[in-house]
C-alpha cells in the first residue's frame, strides 16, 4: 500500500536543478499535503554538490535524496533504474513525477514497467479524485484533454514546463538531505553512450523566455526567421517555430512549439504567420498575451490572439523591428 509521499525525480542543466524541478515539487506538495504526506526530491548525478540540496528544499520539498556516481552522466536508463526504484521501494510513493523532457520520455515508460505500474506522459494538469490522483495531458493533436486516472501505485507522470507555478523561495524552509550510496553496478548497465550531440542555446532559452517571436509558414523561409530573431534580440526574447517551418528546414528542430515540440507560456507571444493548428497551441496557448499577424483573416490563431493583424507578416516584421528599436532606446 502506498503512503501519501511524492516522488519528484530532479534533472539537472549545467549541475543546478532545471526550471521544470520548482514545478515538479510545487506538484508534488500539492498532491502530498491532499493525501497528509511529504514532498520528496531525488537527485541523480555526478560529484553533485551539496548547495543542491539546500537549493530542493527551498523550492518546496520535505526530503531531498542525492545519489552520486560516475554512471548517472550523462544519462542513461539503465544506470538511473536500479536507484529509482531501490528508493521507490523503500519510499512507497503515490506518485512520482519526472520531467517531460528526452530524458524524462525515456525514464518514465522503463520506470513503470520496473516497478508493475503505469505512466501518463505530457501531463499539464493534475487533480484529486477522493484518494485518486487524475492526471490532464492534450490528446488528438492538441485539439482536446483526456483525464487518467491509474488502478495501481505509484501514478508515474511526467509533467510538461510551464504547467504549474512553482513555490516561491524559502531559503528559511526546513528540511531533510540525506546522502545515499548508490546501488547501481557497471554489470547493470548494458549501454555505452557513444557520442552525444548537444544543442548550444546563445541568449535566452526557449522555455524560459517572457518574450518569444515565432514563426510558420507564412514568414516565408529563412531570411524571415532572420528578421524574428532581430525582433526577439531587441526584445530580450528567443526565436521559436511551428513543425512547419522545423520541418522545412529553415530553423533548428530545437525551435520547434507544440505538441510534439516544447510548451512555453511566456508573457508576450508573436505568432508570425502562424495558422494556430491546434497542435501548435497545444504548446504556447498558456501565452500570457498572443499577437498575431496572419495573411488569412479566418486563420484559427486569431481566436486566441489578444491583438491581431490581417496582412503580410514579411511586410509588416521589418517596421515592427524598426518601432521596437524606437521604444526601447
Amino acid at each position: 500500500m502506498s503512503t501519501g509521499d511524492v516522488l519528484a525525480v530532479v534533472e539537472l542543466e549545467d549541475g543546478a536543478p532545471s526550471p521544470l524541478t520548482g514545478e515538479l515539487i510545487a506538484l508534488a506538495r500539492t498532491i502530498a499535503e491532499g493525501r497528509g504526506g511529504s514532498a520528496i526530491a531525488v537527485c541523480l548525478g555526478s560529484g553533485l554538490a551539496d548547495e543542491i540540496g539546500a537549493d530542493l528544499v527551498a523550492s518546496g520539498a520535505d526530503q531531498v535524496h542525492l545519489v552520486s556516481h560516475d554512471l548517472f552522466e550523462p544519462y542513461q536508463a539503465d544506470a538511473w533504474l536500479p536507484d529509482l526504484a531501490a528508493l521507490s521501494a523503500e519510499v512507497v510513493p503515490a506518485a512520482i513525477l519526472i520531467p517531460h523532457t528526452v530524458v524524462g520520455a525515456d525514464l518514465a515508460p522503463r520506470l513503470a514497467f520496473r516497478l508493475g505500474t503505469s505512466v501518463a506522459t505530457g501531463c499539464v494538469e493534475a487533480d484529486m479524485n477522493g484518494d485518486d490522483i487524475r492526471f490532464t495531458r492534450p490528446c488528438y493533436g492538441g485539439v482536446a484533454r483526456e483525464q487518467i486516472s491509474f488502478r495501481s501505485a505509484p501514478a508515474v507522470a511526467t509533467i510538461k514546463a510551464k504547467s504549474f507555478d512553482p513555490l516561491p523561495r524559502d531559503e528559511s524552509r526546513d528540511g531533510q538531505i540525506s546522502v545515499r550510496d548508490p546501488v547501481v553496478t557497471s554489470v547493470q548497465v548494458r549501454t555505452r553512450v557513444v557520442e552525444r550531440d548537444t544543442e548550444r542555446v546563445v541568449g535566452v532559452r526557449l522555455e524560459n523566455a517572457n518574450v518569444i517571436v515565432a514563426g510558420g509558414r507564412g514568414i516565408g523561409g529563412p531570411d524571415g526567421f532572420a528578421e524574428a530573431k532581430e525582433l526577439a534580440e531587441v526584445l530580450d526574447g528567443a526565436v521559436g517555430a511551428s513543425r512547419v517551418a522545423c520541418d522545412l528546414g529553415w530553423c533548428p528542430p530545437g525551435y520547434q512549439i507544440g505538441l510534439s515540440g516544447k510548451t512555453v507560456a511566456p508573457e508576450l507571444y508573436f505568432a508570425l504567420g502562424i495558422s494556430g493548428a491546434g497542435q501548435h497551441m497545444a504548446g504556447c496557448g498558456n501565452a500570457k498575451t498572443i499577437v498575431a499577424i496572419n495573411t488569412d483573416e479566418d486563420a484559427d490563431i486569431f481566436a486566441s490572439a489578444r491583438f491581431g493583424v490581417v496582412g503580410d507578416c514579411r511586410e509588416i516584421l521589418p517596421h515592427l523591428v524598426e518601432e521596437m528599436r524606437k521604444v526601447k532606446g
